[in-house]
């Protein structure tokens, strides 16, 4: 557990989102609901418009005050029914008249989606990422796949061959690391990427990767999912990085 921001010898933390503090290099935020802290990245921030309605701020970009959440969609769904989300809004934003949309869980859901497949799809366009089981377990046993992706309708027998080609690659063999399963089937993922039967992706690249787990790991820890997956290949500040992803990512 971190320190709070007001504690000696921790002043990176900041709770409501400026990242002012001397040393600040990781913005760390406190869930309302929860009372945990974690990187920015990994929660979700949630605005409110002119006429008081909450609104989703995936890409933390919407001026004035916010709160943050880093639930799964099952624990807000539970809050909200409850009543402890209007609380904690009228705690963190020090007004009760804010209107919670019903759909707000799904409208979180639709966005945190929205936003991996815009990620992976620069990813592709910039070259960055790579389809075909033939050519990924090729790149994979050479030591060049930094993150394995696979379809939610992946068969068993191509996820097994291309992961352990992975950690043939990453010399992790025995370790049972592998790829990480998309919470989308292959006709999502497909037309996110704009190739056909795009079943399983490679993403070539450190920074590369360490982009796309910025907005997976968010994703599936508010779907409930695990990563279930290996960290990413390498030894520089983007896989430090990544590897915390992977520990906080689940809660």
């Amino acid at each position: 557990m971190r320190k709070p921001p007001n504690d000696t010898g921790d002043e990176r933390l900041d709770t409501e989102g400026t990242g002012k503090g001397r040393g600040a290099h990781v913005p760390v935020r406190r869930c309302i609901l929860s009372g945990d802290r974690a990187p920015q990245h990994l929660l979700i921030r949630l605005a409110v418009s002119p006429d008081g309605e909450l609104a989703p701020d995936i890409h933390a970009k919407a001026p004035g005050r916010g709160a943050w959440i880093g639930v799964s969609r099952a624990e807000l769904e539970q809050a909200i029914e409850k009543g402890r989300m209007k609380g904690a809004l009228a705690r963190a934003f020090k007004t009760g008249g804010i209107t919670v949309p019903d759909n707000l869980p799904e409208w979180i859901d639709t966005q945190l989606r929205q936003a991996t497949l815009d990620r992976l799809g620069l990813e592709a366009r910039a070259s960055n990422l790579l389809t075909g089981s033939e050519k990924i377990a090729e790149r994979a046993r050479g030591g060049l796949v930094s993150l394995l992706l696979h379809s939610s309708d992946a068969k068993p027998d191509g996820k097994r061959k291309l992961d352990q080609a992975w950690r043939v690659g990453m010399d992790r063999e025995g370790s049972g690391e592998g790829g990480i399963a998309l919470p989308v089937d292959r006709e999502a993922l497909s037309m996110a990427l704009g190739r056909e039967n795009a079943v399983h992706a490679a993403i070539l690249g450190e920074k590369a990767a360490a982009r796309v787990l910025q907005h997976l790991a968010r994703w599936l820890n508010y779907t409930g999912c695990s990563i279930g997956a290996g960290p990413v290949a390498g030894t520089d500040d983007a896989v430090t990085d990544d590897e915390d992803l992977r520990k906080t990512a689940v809660r």
